[in-house]
């Protein structure tokens, strides 16, 4: 009965991580280029004094994120882009350091600064992007900008960094952005393109995720009713045993 406990149990607390994980991205579906979470069962040995050696647990563990296109938008909004196909755009962490992000709905700070929705500075090929004020905006498919002042000549401002590092080299943070795993910043890639005026929907497939919650669900109350069952059987051989008594 112990290994039935252990097992109903141990398969409970992985289908519980793995709801977390649907659930999570359920709550991304409609979030500007969101890369839905992937998950994967793998087997973890419990280690402490008396524990038997052969008592391991089933965890649920990230196995990285899905790198589908999501759907490409037109929004006609002049600071909007995405990427079609592979590639992220570059942004700045409060730390100085560098992440990945495939959300491309910018904006201008108060100091002129192209940054994120979210306020992270916009990376070029040079450093942070600064916009003239009250200028007009076009990003081009290789990702340079350009801004015309009044009636004067459109002039090149910067160029977004575009990136694509191996997939195997990349992690996704709690923040919600990805970084490469050894901390080396991304070097350039002019092979990636962007649609300027359109947004990248999240990649999450919402019906795959309602379906697996349904599904999660259904795994999760076999293991309780397996529980439960333990406990009938417990409470029986105690009767029995009390009888012989």
């Amino acid at each position: 009965m112990d290994r039935m406990i252990y097992t109903a149990m141990s398969g409970a607390k992985a289908l519980a991580q793995r709801q977390e994980a649907v659930t999570n991205n359920l709550a991304n579906a409609a979030t500007t280029g969101f890369r839905a979470d992937l998950m994967s069962f793998r087997a973890v040995p419990v280690q402490g004094a008396g524990t038997a050696s052969t008592r391991v647990f089933n965890l649920e563990a990230s196995s990285g994120f899905s790198r589908e296109q999501g759907p490409v938008n037109t929004t006609a909004r002049p600071l909007d882009a995405a990427i079609r196909g592979a590639g992220w755009f570059v942004i700045q962490t409060p730390d100085g350091g560098e992440a990945l992000t495939r959300n491309g709905a910018f904006q201008v700070g108060a100091d002129g600064s192209l940054q994120t929705s979210g306020g992270l500075p916009v990376l070029g090929d040079g450093g942070p992007i600064t916009l003239p004020a009250n200028a007009e905006v076009v990003i081009g498919a290789d990702g340079t900008i350009t801004a015309r002042q009044g009636n004067q000549p459109p002039l090149q401002v910067g160029k977004l960094k575009l990136v694509n590092p191996p997939a195997e080299s990349l992690a996704k943070g709690g923040d919600g952005l990805i970084r490469v795993a050894n901390g080396d910043p991304a070097a350039d890639d002019a092979s990636v393109r962007v649609v300027g005026g359109a947004l990248e929907g999240s990649n999450v497939n919402v019906v795959e995720s309602m379906v697996g919650m349904i599904a999660l669900a259904r795994q999760f109350e076999i293991q309780m009713k397996l529980l439960s069952n333990v406990e009938q059987n417990e409470q029986r051989a105690a009767q029995l045993l009390s009888l012989r008594g």
